[in-house]
């Protein structure tokens, strides 16, 4: 426990606004190696899945806070805001990757794949729920909406993340490990919410 204390007390002398200085850096680096031919022979592919793949992880950290303040004591809750705001930059990312670089801004084409490609489907579905959960991101609508209506639209973050694991199952054509391990750590996760909002109520 005291090794936990003295991370917290470290973390507490980390300001949040390092996390927006440093999370765009991956997506950086992955467009320099898009553009260099660091990433095969299919770029726009890599870069597209590359990209979406961390905007996945970050949401998955979003969902890691509390059970790690709460089980572990490890305290993140500031970093909290900064880490969901960059996983909805990279889930936007991810999708102008596929608008703009792999269909081209063909429109059309573009709009009847959300609707004819259920992966794409659901995919979208998450985005969409990511947006009112990052214009909300900030105190002023907290006070605007009130604490308990607050929450409540952000329960929306557990759809979202659920809607992106799936996708990320779905859009894989050789079916390896990686993405049913995500998909599997999801479900934990909410599960383990589920679990402990049971056991408030029950108490």
């Amino acid at each position: 426990m005291a090794t936990v204390d003295r991370v917290n007390a470290g973390l507490r002398k980390v300001p949040a606004w390092v996390l927006y200085l440093i999370g765009p850096l991956p997506a950086l680096w992955l467009f320099w190696l898009a553009t260099t031919g660091g990433l095969g022979a299919d770029p726009v592919k890599a870069l597209e899945h590359e990209i979406g793949k961390i905007g996945l992880q970050l949401l998955v950290a979003v969902l890691c806070v509390t059970p790690l303040r709460r089980h572990a004591g490890l305290n993140l809750m500031k970093f909290r805001r900064a880490i969901g705001l960059l996983a909805f930059v990279y889930v936007v990312l991810h999708f102008l990757a596929w608008l703009v670089l792999d269909m081209g801004l063909l429109w059309a084409q573009a709009a009847g794949d959300i609707v004819k490609r259920p992966y794409i489907t659901i995919g979208m579905a998450g985005l969409v729920m990511l947006i009112p959960l990052a214009a909300t991101s900030n105190d002023w609508a907290m006070r605007e909406l009130g604490g308990a209506r607050w929450r409540k639209l952000h329960r929306l973050t557990y759809l979202a993340v659920l809607a992106g694991a799936i996708h990320y199952v779905w859009l894989v054509k050789a079916w390896p490990v990686e993405p049913f391990l995500y998909l599997a750590a999801v479900i934990a996760l909410l599960a383990l919410r589920t679990i402990q909002r049971g056991r408030r109520v029950a108490a």
